[in-house]
C-alpha cells in the first residue's frame, strides 16, 4: 500500500524487482488519510511506503517492522500548467502570491488528505489569499485525476508534489514553489508486522531503496535526504 507520490518509481522497478525475484506485487494506492482509515479498518499490506513521520507512527503502533524501514527521497511541490500556455511567474513568494490572485483556477490535493494538500491550505492562508482564492480553488488529488484537470485546460495552474507531475504528457512544469513556501516531503517504506511474506516485504523494500536504483527516484522527482540511510 503506498501513497500516490512513488507511483511512478513503482511503475519502472516493479517489474525489474519481480523479474529478479520471482515475486509478484500488487499495488495500492491512495491519498493517505483513506491508506490509514483502510488500515484502521482492518486491511492488510506486506509493505507500507509512506511519509516517514506517518511510518515512525505506525511504528510506535508496533504496525511495521522497524527493522525493515528505509529512506526512499524527498519530494518537494511543483508548480505545472497546460503545455503550450503562459508560465506564471513564481520566482519569489510574493511574485507566486500574485499568480494565484490572477489566476482563472488553481488545482491541488484537498487539505487534510494528503501532505500537500494540507500545507498549500496553510500556504494560502500564510499569504492572505485564502479567501480570495476559496472560489477558483479546485481540490482533487493527482490520484484522482487532479493533474490531468491542467492537462484537459480545465484548471490553469497545478500544484501538485513534483514525482506526481514528472514526465506527465501535455504538461509543462514550471518548477517548484518559492524555496520558503515548499514542503519537503520524505517517503519510505518497511514491512508490516502482519505480513505473511516477510522475506518478499523486505526485499523489495531493499530492492526499491539499492543505490543502482537512485537514479530512478530522482529522474521521477525525488532526491536523497541529507541523512540518506537503509537497512
Amino acid at each position: 500500500m503506498s501513497g500516490g507520490a512513488p507511483k511512478e518509481v513503482f511503475t519502472l522497478l516493479a517489474p525489474r524487482f519481480e523479474e529478479q525475484t520471482d515475486n509478484k506485487v500488487e499495488f495500492t494506492y491512495a491519498v493517505i488519510t483513506e491508506l490509514r482509515e483502510k488500515l484502521s479498518a482492518g486491511a492488510t499490506a506486506d509493505v507500507l511506503v509512506l511519509p516517514t513521520a506517518v511510518l515512525d507512527s505506525l511504528a510506535k503502533d508496533g504496525k511495521v517492522r522497524a527493522d525493515t524501514f528505509a529512506i526512499f527521497g524527498t519530494v518537494g511541490v511543483s508548480v505545472v500548467v497546460k503545455e503550450g500556455t503562459p508560465r506564471p511567474d513564481i520566482s519569489s513568494k510574493e511574485k507566486f502570491r500574485d499568480a494565484m490572485l490572477v489566476a482563472r483556477s488553481v488545482v491541488h490535493a484537498t487539505p487534510g488528505k494528503t501532505p500537500s494538500g494540507t500545507h498549500m491550505g496553510k500556504v494560502m492562508e500564510q499569504l492572505g489569499i485564502a479567501d480570495a482564492m476559496a472560489k477558483k480553488v479546485i481540490f482533487k488529488p493527482a490520484l484522482d485525476g487532479g493533474v490531468q484537470l491542467v492537462v484537459a485546460g480545465e484548471a490553469e495552474i497545478g500544484i501538485y508534489p513534483a514525482s506526481e507531475v514528472a514526465g506527465v504528457k501535455g504538461l509543462t512544469v514550471v518548477g517548484p514553489l518559492p524555496a520558503d513556501i515548499n514542503l519537503e516531503i520524505v517517503y519510505g517504506a518497511a514491512a508490516t508486522t502482519d505480513s505473511a511474506a516477510q522475506n518478499a516485504a523486505s526485499a523489495f523494500v531493499k530492492f526499491m531503496a539499492a543505490p543502482e536504483n537512485r537514479s530512478v527516484w530522482k529522474e521521477a522527482g525525488f532526491e536523497p535526504p541529507a541523512n540518506l540511510n537503509s537497512n
